[in-house]
């Protein structure tokens, strides 16, 4: 595996690799990898001749200081995940390198990057919509793989990519899950054990709410979700909301839409941590 700082290395290397009729896929990251990031590697290079992987702790998507602070930084032992997984290019540019100006551009897609993350993260799906646009071009790959954890992002991406008119192949990849349920994330280093245990239980909660759909109705299960996930001491739900997988917008009945889907986020421990999941109803 190659490791590339910088976009006109990377550019070179892809373009020598285009002229031999090679196919890329890009996986992009902010670092600290683990077995949900190798999975989304690990079908990039199944589906490509050459998969390059982002290193990239994007610090416009952050709107907390706090959060960006905290955010692990492990880039030795992300390069040997990837070295393992079969990785072409590990691509780790310095901040510099991607913003050497800052980026004044917008981007406004309501109501998919408006809603729950949108509205709890002000500015944060434009920043996300900032460097996955420059990946895409500096890397122009053929297909890029991103995460369903991250559910509303894959939506934004979709409508930035219709927008821009980019001709890429956006791949969503499930989620990859502990044994206990909890969702593989970066964020997840930060929790202590007891932590960790408790915060297996959103998870479960969700899937537990699933058997209700249909039966109660989508207010009564909005609100058994919070209900239950809150009287977990060391938990704290942001907001939780049943919507059109699609769209987005907030559904009031399971009639509405034959794609629905709950998306929550809960603060977990003291410090406190900021774990993102969802449950697909239908």
């Amino acid at each position: 595996m190659i490791l590339i700082h910088t976009k006109k290395e990377l550019g070179d290397f892809l373009a020598d690799q285009r002229r031999l009729g090679k196919s890329v896929g890009l996986v992009p990251t902010m670092g600290a990898l683990h077995i949900g990031h190798a999975s989304l590697v690990n079908r990039s290079v199944a589906e490509n001749d050459i998969t390059v992987v982002s290193v990239f702790l994007n610090p416009t998507q952050f709107n907390d200081p706090n959060d960006l602070e905290k955010y692990p930084r492990t880039l030795e032992a992300d390069c040997r995940l990837l070295e393992e997984c079969g990785a072409t290019v590990c691509f780790a540019p310095s901040v510099q390198e991607v913003y050497p100006e800052p980026d004044t551009r917008t981007f406004s897609y309501p109501p998919t990057d408006s809603v729950m993350e949108g509205a709890f993260r002000p500015g944060h799906f434009n920043g996300v919509c900032q460097v996955v646009s420059k990946l895409f071009m500096m890397a122009e790959p053929d297909r890029a793989y991103f995460g369903e954890k991250d559910f509303q992002q894959i939506a934004v991406i979709r409508r930035m990519v219709e927008d821009l008119k980019f001709k890429i192949e956006i791949v969503p990849c499930p989620v990859i899950r502990e044994e206990s349920g909890l969702a593989f994330s970066s964020r997840n280093t930060l929790l202590s054990e007891d932590e960790r245990r408790i915060a297996a239980n959103i998870y479960q909660t969700l899937k537990a709410s699933k058997l209700m759909a249909g039966k109660a109705t989508v207010q009564q299960t909005h609100a058994y979700v919070v209900e239950h996930i809150e009287a977990i001491e060391g938990l704290r739900v942001e907001y939780y909301s049943i919507v059109d997988g699609r769209t987005l917008a907030d559904v009031d009945d399971w009639s509405q839409s034959e794609d629905i889907v709950g998306c929550i986020t809960v603060f977990c421990g003291s410090q406190p941590i900021r774990l993102i999941d969802h449950i697909r109803y239908k």
